[in-house]
């Protein structure tokens, strides 16, 4: 970290990593038709009984929630290295911050509109404007409003656990609903009435985000702490704090995490919203470690580009996603195992990654966050 103005080889790697995670999670929602049952195990959690559920439970062991909350911890050092650099500038904060983050918002609901119901970026853009003005306080509020917004989320999802529980003991089966109606719309409506089926249940279908909010502000000030610390540091400070994470991952976030494999459904929420995070840490650090070690692996100038163009990345491999699975593409949805589902999945990350180098060689930026910069020039104008 020689320069001010010169990246962080590591964070971008560990983006690059974020978004194909999350891929891994999203795939199965498309490849499915937007069936959510099949990123929970309410419904199909009999893995023992069927490798096809046991695979898909297992891969969503691997990656339900973990790279999703990498990607936002991401966000947040990202929303860290622009506060630095503004009181480097001496210009103020969060001044044009606030008009990235509202960008954000619009490409995430055109985004929602046009390609996926369950679009993050509205949700990030949304937390990155409440976050740009914590961190104004100091160390001290940031911390404070970790454990009072932690507690009050945490406290949430153990309600929930709690319900889940007695639910189970009564002999009720957990439901997320019937979901046929969306499957069919997938399969045999066209793009349009899939568009105006998303604007008509916007709130609906944005729940998820409003519930994520709080949670989102927690990873991304974990994020803006953890750059303070030096964890992304090549210097001994960095090594032994990653270590930390390392170990909260192995000793707890896997254990935690293998909650997913109990039957019935009970810790899907706990783990997706709760645990996920702990091995999210695990990830970082063990990605960290291996890069460390083997500073020359080809992948990693691949994946460092995929970084650099995480935005677009995102999007197009949600885009691809459905043109492969929803009826008026390919129409692959419902028509293919775990294993074919699994992958789909390396060969659009490979793509991603291909397309994402092969973009970089001639253009400066990614296509969208071209468009930001272009949009933002003429917004502040």
């Amino acid at each position: 970290m020689k320069g001010h103005n010169k990246r962080i080889r590591l964070l971008d790697i560990l983006r690059g990593f974020a978004v194909l995670g999350t891929l891994g999670t999203n795939i199965w929602i498309f490849a499915h038709l937007g069936d959510l049952s099949y990123v929970f195990t309410y419904d199909h959690y009999v893995w023992w009984e069927s490798f096809e559920d046991f695979i898909r439970i297992f891969v969503l062991f691997l990656v339900n929630g973990k790279f999703l909350g990498l990607l936002t911890i991401m966000f947040g050092v990202g929303l860290e290295l622009k506060y630095q650099q503004s009181l480097r500038r001496g210009s103020a904060w969060p001044g044009i911050y606030i008009w990235i983050s509202v960008i954000l918002i619009v490409e995430g609901f055109i985004h929602f509109m046009l390609v996926m119901e369950y679009d993050i970026l509205m949700s990030y853009g949304v937390t990155a404007i409440i976050v740009s003005f914590i961190i104004k306080g100091g160390d001290r509020i940031i911390a404070r409003t970790m454990k009072i917004i932690g507690g009050l989320h945490a406290g949430f999802i153990l309600l929930i656990l709690i319900q889940g529980i007695l639910f189970n003991i009564s002999g009720a089966q957990i439901s997320i609903g019937d979901m046929k109606e969306v499957a069919i719309l997938y399969k045999d409506g066209t793009w349009i009435e899939q568009v105006q089926y998303r604007l008509m249940n916007f709130f609906a279908l944005r729940t998820e985000v409003i519930f994520l909010i709080p949670l989102n502000i927690f990873l991304f000030l974990l994020g803006v702490r953890l750059m303070r610390a030096g964890v992304f540091s090549p210097d001994e400070n960095g090594k032994r704090q990653r270590e930390k994470l390392f170990k909260l991952g192995l000793y707890i976030g896997i254990p935690l995490n293998l909650l997913i494999f109990v039957p019935g459904g009970i810790f899907d929420f706990p783990v997706r919203y709760l645990f996920a995070p702990l091995l999210s840490l695990g990830y970082l650090a063990i990605i960290a470690k291996i890069v460390e070690r083997n500073k020359e692996f080809w992948l990693w100038n691949k994946l460092e580009n995929v970084g650099k163009m995480s935005l677009s990345c995102y999007v197009l491999q949600n885009i691809a996603s459905v043109i492969i699975f929803y009826g008026w593409g390919f129409g692959f949805g419902n028509k293919v195992d775990s294993i074919t589902i699994i992958i789909i999945w390396f060969v659009l990350s490979s793509f991603q990654i291909i397309f994402a180098n092969f973009w970089l060689q001639h253009v400066k930026f990614g296509p969208m966050e071209a468009a930001r910069r272009y949009i933002l020039r003429l917004i502040t104008k």
